[in-house]
């Protein structure tokens, strides 16, 4: 293989004790949840957010005098780029890093703070690539893939050391997988440490590279996922070659999947994860019973999640709980409606949250009106309850 379990273990000793070695948690509430033994690698805890800090900084101290003096450029959704320019400028090392058009904010902010030249170009990934290519061969920086780089995957397989140092017990090691870096280094140290390890990789269904790619099929990549940390259309070449015939499974997940995993990281082990650093999670979720008994190591790679997505994600999981549900109704347009529609719903316990009244309806009457009321519920049977309730004081419901 072009990356050795020596590598990374080489890797670790060059960066340590510049780089956290995160925390590692066994997870009671998970594990009730999922039926699994349930394991976290808190990899959102690095000073830049992500899990990339290792391979940034093992790429940059494997660069000579003369490549430090001309500097660097990279292309990157924002995680790579806050690392490398984090670790740029403690090292004295230029960076230059290129951004896709709809990068989250968070991370366009993070990567300019660290003192790196950011530039927005490109529709994804690949665009973004092609601009990072052509600065290379203009100034003469030196391109630091994400991913695609030996020095970048041994330096992300140090998460696996620390992982199974910490929770020597878990059998399953799930973990998402982007350009492939991550699953490379983690699945080579792994299988190292444990030969008879389960590696599961989790991608999302809108950007099913490695997929594709074992499958001998062109991907079908596109579309805009809250996953756009692996939201990548074709995964690392030197990545697919080292993790292929180490990764077990492949497990392609939805938005919803992704989206619920992020809202139980917040509610249930109250910290914070982005769409992609929650994709093992997403995967357990998605399918409990594949890991019913298993002990299960979930790498929680990133929290990089701006702060307005956080919140549309929680609200959004209240309405799939039915804790958030908005009635239609249609009822007279007169004095009094209105509350006594409410003393409905407050006697019963919800919480209106908002009313919207809607007088231009064609298929309402014109001395009718329709309201749609959001209510805050304890739960789906509460909401039902409400449902139920409303129908009986002869309101004519409709779907929301």
């Amino acid at each position: 293989m072009s990356v050795t379990y020596a590598d990374i273990l080489a890797a670790r000793e060059r960066i340590k004790g510049q780089v956290d070695h995160t925390p590692t948690r066994h997870s009671r509430r998970l594990s009730e949840l999922t039926g699994a033994e349930v394991w976290v690698k808190f990899d959102n805890l690095h000073y830049t957010g992500s899990f990339k800090e290792r391979g940034a900084l093992n790429r940059l101290m494997l660069l000579t005098p003369e490549e430090r003096t001309r500097g660097v450029v990279a292309a990157s959704a924002g995680n790579h780029a806050q690392a490398l320019a984090y670790h740029g400028g403690r090292l004295g090392v230029p960076v230059t890093i290129v951004m896709p058009e709809g990068t989250p904010f968070v991370k366009i902010d993070g990567t300019r703070r660290h003192g790196a030249e950011v530039v927005i170009h490109g529709a994804d990934f690949t665009g973004a690539t092609e601009e990072a290519k052509r600065q290379q061969a203009e100034h003469g920086y030196i391109f630091v893939s994400a991913f695609d780089d030996e020095g970048i995957v041994a330096g992300q397989g140090v998460c696996a050391v620390e992982f199974l140092e910490d929770a020597p017990e878990i059998d399953t090691l799930i973990v998402p997988i982007g350009g492939g870096g991550l699953m490379a280094g983690c699945a080579l140290a792994a299988r190292a440490i444990k030969p008879d390890i389960e590696i599961i990789g989790v991608e999302v269904a809108m950007y099913p590279s490695f997929t594709a790619k074992r499958k001998g099929e062109e991907p079908r990549c596109g579309g805009q996922t809250i996953a756009e940390g692996i939201a990548v259309k074709a995964v690392g070449d030197i990545p697919f070659a080292i993790a292929d015939p180490l990764v077990d499974d492949i497990i392609v997940c939805e938005e919803a999947d992704f989206e619920k995993a992020v809202a139980f990281y917040a509610t249930l082990e109250k910290t914070v994860a982005e769409g992609a650093g929650a994709g093992g999670l997403a995967a357990l979720l998605a399918h409990p019973e594949r890991f019913k008994g298993r002990k299960v190591g979930l790498v929680l790679c990133g929290g990089n999640i701006d702060a307005r997505m956080l919140a549309v994600v929680l609200n959004r999981e209240l309405v799939r709980e039915k804790r958030l549900v908005v009635y239609r109704i249609l009822g007279d347009d007169r004095p009094g409606m209105l509350s006594k529609m409410s003393a409905v719903i407050g006697g019963l316990g919800g919480n209106i949250i908002d009313v919207v009244h809607n007088r231009l309806a064609l298929d309402v009457p014109a001395k009718g009106a329709e309201f749609d009321i959001m209510v805050e519920t304890r739960d789906a049977h509460h909401a039902e309850e409400i449902r139920e309730a409303m129908k009986e004081a002869g309101y004519d419901m409709r779907m929301a």
